[in-house]
């Protein structure tokens, strides 16, 4: 069967792809930016890529008609403050366009919508459902509540407050109960659920065996750990101010905390488990959707991460937009560094950040990560999601990146940290010479006023770092002029 997904470059899209090519079909992934989109070449031969932008209407005709099935995973929460509206419009717009493909079946993955009051994030997700529910094919609504998985942003968030907090003093929303849901339990319902004729037409929720507060899933969550944690709830937090709270302490952007914050003062409990019977699927534990998910952290098997979702950083741009790094108007720092070795310099590049941090100066980037943080802005909490690989698109502390070839040996990084104009900071190798180039483009005179405050710390931060980088080069020429020597 030929399979139509969208939202192929997202937390859940990655993940199910490879899963539906091994059923054996044929795959159209949906894209906006086609060099976000890097599959496993194992895969290649089995997809199809096309360009789709569901506000963008000239976009509709690169889908194809002989499409027999489609996911529509795609929202625009934390994009602006009106995503509700964009996501009805995107809705309506992809309805009317499967309407002119010889599509049988939808499957619409949302959340769980159950109590008579909800929040905005959660009632936009039900005004979906009703738009897309009106095409002329089957359709399926899938409504999940907290998805648990490595680089889930429900996973990420509980392992910020957990391993920071020996004590939290936390809203009364912890109190509110939830279903969880491993992520590969989440799979296995998208892809037995489509041509699943007994879903045609229906809506069903999806969720773990436990029913938890999500204190108690912060609790469980240090057991496993091996961590004590006391938490202390109190009913004067107010939701803006829980939403600074979530903000400040986790790795989630501002908008993305308000969101969260207003769904969580709603119960998302499932009405029954009739789709489990149907399906044939027995959903794991709290427990073991968690033991899972840092299995997958440990072997550095984090397939896709909300992090990476180009609304995690301050931007929503097409990479392709910003790939060329202007000249004109910009300030620069170029240093140079001679090295014989590519191949040991290309991983130490491609190492840098997250865990690794950025070889030099850690306290200065700890600091204008606290500062970003202070304006509103993503810090360094998102870190990476492979310790070992960088792809463009791909989160990477404050940073995005843009272009990534380890043969050419050049990686391209776009900072989405608050700055008053737009940075990048470019590693490249030719001729045995590694050239690391920090580029600034200011916006007016405080984008000047930036440059030239922070130029005294350009020595320090980046000669330190190119050191760092071709550290192993001076070592290898010591040690080859003690072999002349001796």
């Amino acid at each position: 069967m030929k399979i139509m997904l969208t939202g192929a470059t997202g937390y859940i899209g990655k993940r199910l792809l490879p899963v539906l090519v091994s059923s054996g079909h044929k795959v159209v992934c949906c894209v906006r930016d086609p060099s976000r989109f890097k599959p496993p070449a194992s895969l290649e031969k089995e997809i199809e890529i096309i360009q789709l932008d569901l506000l963008d209407e000239l976009s509709f005709q690169n889908i194809p008609e002989d499409i027999d099935g489609a996911y529509y995973l795609v929202h625009s929460m934390a994009v602006s403050e009106d995503y509700a509206q964009l996501e009805r419009k995107s809705a309506i717009n992809f309805r009317e366009s499967m309407n002119r493909t010889n599509v049988r079946h939808v499957v619409y993955l949302s959340g769980i919508v159950n109590e008579s009051k909800l929040s905005q994030h959660l009632s936009s997700r039900k005004n979906v459902e009703d738009e897309l529910a009106l095409g002329n094919y089957g359709f399926t609504t899938l409504r999940a509540g907290i998805i648990i998985g490595s680089g889930s942003a429900s996973f990420e968030i509980i392992r910020d407050l957990v391993e920071k907090l020996p004590l939290m003093v936390a809203p009364k929303w912890l109190n509110t109960k939830c279903q969880p849901i491993g992520i590969s339990d989440v799979i296995s319902f998208l892809s037995k659920t489509m041509f699943a004729r007994e879903t045609y037409n229906n809506n069903f929720d999806i969720g773990g065996p436990d029913i938890l507060t999500y204190k108690e899933m912060l609790l469980e969550f240090a057991k496993i750990r091996g961590l004590k944690r006391r938490i202390i709830t109190v009913p004067v937090m107010t939701p803006k101010l829980s939403s600074y709270w979530l903000y400040f302490i986790t790795s989630t952007s501002y908008r993305l905390a308000v969101a969260l914050v207003n769904s969580m003062k709603t119960e998302v409990i499932c009405r029954d488990a009739s789709i489990n019977g149907i399906l044939d699927i027995k959903p794991s534990t709290y427990r073991e959707s968690l033991t899972k998910a840092f299995g997958r952290i440990e072997n550095n098997e984090i397939v896709s991460s909300w992090k990476d979702s180009l609304v995690s950083g301050r931007l929503n741009f097409h990479i392709s937009e910003f790939i060329n790094v202007p000249d004109f108007g910009c300030f620069k720092d170029e240093r140079k560094a001679l090295i014989t070795d590519k191949r040991k310099t290309v991983e130490k590049i491609w190492g840098i950040g997250g865990n690794n941090g950025w070889y030099n100066a850690g306290y200065l980037w700890q600091f204008r990560g606290f500062i970003d943080k202070l304006a509103g802005g993503v810090g360094l909490r998102r870190g990476r999601t492979s310790q070992t690989e960088l792809n463009a698109g791909d989160a990477l502390d404050f940073w995005r990146v843009l272009y990534s070839n380890k043969e050419e040996g050049r990686l391209l990084l776009f900072a989405e940290m608050k700055l008053p104009g737009e940075a990048w900071l470019e590693f490249s190798i030719h001729d045995n010479e590694l050239t690391q180039t920090a580029t600034f483009r200011p916006r007016g005179l405080a984008g000047r006023f930036y440059w030239y405050s922070m130029y005294p710390f350009h020595g320090i931060i980046f000669s330190g770092m190119l050191k760092s980088l071709t550290r192993h080069e001076k070592k290898k020429h010591l040690q080859a002029a003690n072999d002349q020597t001796l």
